[in-house]
């Protein structure tokens, strides 16, 4: 069996073409994928070549951590059912490619219990559960609630707004990008010098930006803690003496776990949440190449969507 894929053939060089799947077995399932989103963050590292070596990283690769789709196969000790709706956060099912992360392609092989099946009536913002899961895991990594976030991609929106799901009050949210500042969203969102006068118990950066991490530590509070919740291609130093002054904790939140995606369901199933309107661009995946560059470097760009409903 054969599928169309997202390839990096090698860094800054992007294609789609067909690759053969392994074969499945009675633990797994065949999904027909409906929408896979494109990360900012990781996938951009990918594509650069400025990804951190990881084990079993190689090119050709097949990126993608965010695909959600139906199951048409399932093997008898897969757990799932033909027909499910599930949510795949990335697959290795390919004998011609890497698969890192390796879900953006039509059709995945992935374990049955590896999927999360869903229900979302609008089938694509459930390609957004992975940031959910990954907002989840930094909001709870912290020692309390935060009131900062910095960033107002889709992460940063997320945080703050899983923040107000579990009950604590708004957060300040940062972004330097007046377009992402604009528009309502229930918390306040301002450019980083109009709150400097202003001190937090927990801060949670969710920009990515290393540059970041003095302005945040200059804004805790004594025994303020500060989380790292993007993904930092380079290294992450500091200012010591304000740490020290501050003596600040700085803690680092790394990948979800499955915990974190029952807890953005059921917030989701009690109406606490809501992942609309971070969905901003759909591309066919004949126009990969020109998605992936609008994903990247556009900042009207929140979430970019790979429609493989309209696959060749």
């Amino acid at each position: 069996m054969q599928t169309a894929a997202v390839v990096f053939e090698n860094p800054g060089i992007l294609a789609v073409r067909r690759l053969t799947l392994n074969a499945s077995d009675a633990s797994d399932v065949v999904v027909e994928s409906s929408f896979s989103g494109i990360s900012s963050g990781t996938e951009k590292m990918l594509y650069e070549g400025t990804m951190p070596a990881f084990p079993g990283m190689r090119y050709p690769l097949v990126p993608g951590y965010e695909t959600v789709g139906t199951v048409v196969e399932a093997g008898e000790a897969s757990g799932r059912s033909v027909g499910d709706q599930v949510f795949v956060p990335g697959a290795n099912c390919y004998a011609d490619a890497a698969g890192l992360f390796g879900a953006s392609a039509a059709r995945l092989v992935v374990p049955g219990s590896r999927t999360v099946q869903t229900r979302f009536e609008h089938p694509e913002e459930a390609a957004l559960l992975a940031l959910a899961a990954t907002a989840h895991h930094a909001v709870c990594r912290s020692n309390g609630p935060a009131s900062l976030v910095v960033g107002h991609g889709v992460l940063g929106r997320l945080i703050a707004r899983i923040i107000m799901a579990a009950g604590h009050p708004a957060p300040i949210v940062w972004e330097t990008n007046a377009a992402r500042r604009a528009g309502t969203h229930g918390y306040a969102v301002s450019a980083p010098e109009n709150g400097r006068d202003l001190r937090h118990d927990v801060i949670i950066d969710a920009s990515g930006d290393a540059a970041v991490v003095d302005t945040a530590i200059a804004h805790l509070n004594r025994g303020g803690e500060l989380v790292l919740a993007g993904f930092y291609g380079s290294r992450v130093d500091f200012g010591f003496p304000a740490a020290f002054i501050k003596e600040a904790t700085i803690a680092i939140s790394a990948e979800f776990t499955p915990a974190d995606l029952d807890a953005v369901l059921a917030l989701l199933d009690a109406g606490r949440l809501s992942l609309g309107g971070l969905i901003t661009h759909h591309s066919a995946p004949s126009d990969a190449a020109s998605a992936y560059r609008t994903a990247f470097n556009d900042p009207d760009c929140l979430k970019m969507i790979i429609d493989w409903r309209k696959a060749a």
